[in-house]
């Protein structure tokens, strides 16, 4: 319980504060963060927590569901085929960029096999808005940048999950075992993706039925009974409940878009209370002997990972592009290692590969620098447009708006 009253203290600061955080460097995540690890083992001692505990792998796993679901839930794909090919230069070719360069890093400076290497660049790969809400929300920053950002780090957490799956396997310690673990992945798929998409339909089919459907007031519960029933199909069944997740909400919001705007505001407060409790958990894993385990080469990886490879592979992804010179700057600095790679991390701990424990630790370090680094620029640099006025502004006031596959209120992406 004593873990239940350090999360109710952190959420009331970080609620009254969010007004504050919208405006400055602050950052409510960072709150979690920081409040996990000061009542960890490390610092106060009041809550004892491992890698190996249940309750990471149990609110890690929920929270990226909830995420992805209600992610997929924003996914508008009429939106996505007239906006494309920004995104896709990102996803296409900056995500391998980054995930080839993050490799040769690991493999060089922290000695890292090449498959372990090639498993911490794919899960450092994804990207996610909500360590950059100032830019990801703010109107005076040009709609085009918006839309890259939003719809890059919507898509490529699902893009890296089956490369860091089949790494996870490959990097196993027979071939046999990893062929079989290789089919036994395809399955989790499938299956994932099967349930994902039956499921909506099949509770959208029930809606229509004669005689069903719920009143206002329970509306809301629709969506979230579908997740529920989701994800407890997943587990029963192994199927992917990630991909499931996904899938299961861009088809719910396909066939049914009402579900969207009913289902918005509880799923969005669900998903961000989820997330939090993730990264406090994650937090108190944060302990002063995880970042002295690293090597000074490793912490050579996580300046590069954050100053260069990300910023290098998308400036490269964008050359050609009609974007400004700035930015194709903000866009490529924005790449924070977002909370996918918290789970993703999990996994390869959890896994027991050969050299798991010393990719954890550089993937946790890495993930703990950049939130620190990017929800703290996100402020200032949203700032550089609002002076100059930006390109709505300029053009009298008029406001596009971007493209978003999941965009959310400003204070609750903080």
């Amino acid at each position: 319980m004593v873990l239940v009253a350090v999360f109710g203290v952190v959420l009331l600061a970080a609620v009254l504060l969010s007004g504050l955080a919208a405006r400055t460097v602050l950052s409510t995540s960072l709150l979690f963060l920081v409040g996990g690890a000061l009542v960890s083992d490390g610092f106060l001692g009041l809550i004892h927590i491992t890698a190996d505990s249940e309750i990471v792998a149990v609110t890690a796993d929920l929270a990226l569901f909830a995420v992805l679901f209600t992610d997929g839930m924003h996914v508008s794909f009429p939106a996505l085929r007239r906006n494309w090919r920004n995104p896709a230069r990102a996803l296409g070719l900056g995500m391998p960029l980054a995930l080839v360069g993050m490799a040769l890093v690991t493999h060089y400076l922290v000695g890292l096999d090449w498959t372990t290497s090639f498993l911490v660049g794919a899960v450092l790969a994804p990207t996610d808005p909500v360590f950059a809400s100032a830019i990801v929300g703010r109107k005076e920053v040009p709609a085009k940048l918006r839309q890259l950002l939003n719809v890059e780090s919507g898509i490529n957490d699902g893009l890296a999950l089956p490369v860091v799956l089949v790494l996870i396997a490959a990097a196993g310690p027979t071939s046999a075992h990893a062929e079989a673990s290789l089919g036994k992945i395809a399955l989790e798929l499938g299956l994932g993706l099967g349930l994902g998409v039956v499921l909506p339909l099949l509770v959208a089919g029930l809606v229509r039925v004669r005689h069903l459907g719920a009143e206002s007031r329970l509306q809301p519960l629709l969506p979230l009974a579908t997740g529920i029933i989701l994800y407890g199909l997943c587990h029963l069944t192994h199927a992917n409940p990630y991909l499931a997740a996904f899938s299961a909400g861009a088809v719910l919001v396909s066939v049914s878009p009402e579900a969207k705007d009913v289902f918005e505001p509880l799923g969005e407060a669900v998903a961000e209370l989820a997330k939090f409790a993730a990264l406090l958990v994650f937090g108190a894993l944060l302990t002063p002997a995880l970042f002295g385990d690293l090597s000074w080469g490793g912490y050579a990886a996580v300046v590069l990972a954050i100053v260069l490879i990300r910023p290098a592979s998308l400036l490269v992804s964008l050359l050609g592009t009609k974007l400004e010179m700035r930015e194709k700057l903000v866009a490529a600095w924005f790449g924070p290692k977002g909370f996918a790679s918290v789970v993703y991390g999990l996994l390869v701990l959890q896994a027991g590969i050969p050299q798991g424990e010393s990719a954890y630790t550089l993937i946790a370090v890495c993930i703990a620098f950049s939130i620190v680094a990017h929800s703290s620029t996100d402020v200032p640099v949203a700032r550089l447009f609002h002076l100059d006025g930006g390109p709505d502004a300029r053009s009298g006031g008029a406001v596009a708006p971007a493209v978003s596959v999941h965009s959310r209120p400003e204070t609750a992406r903080r």
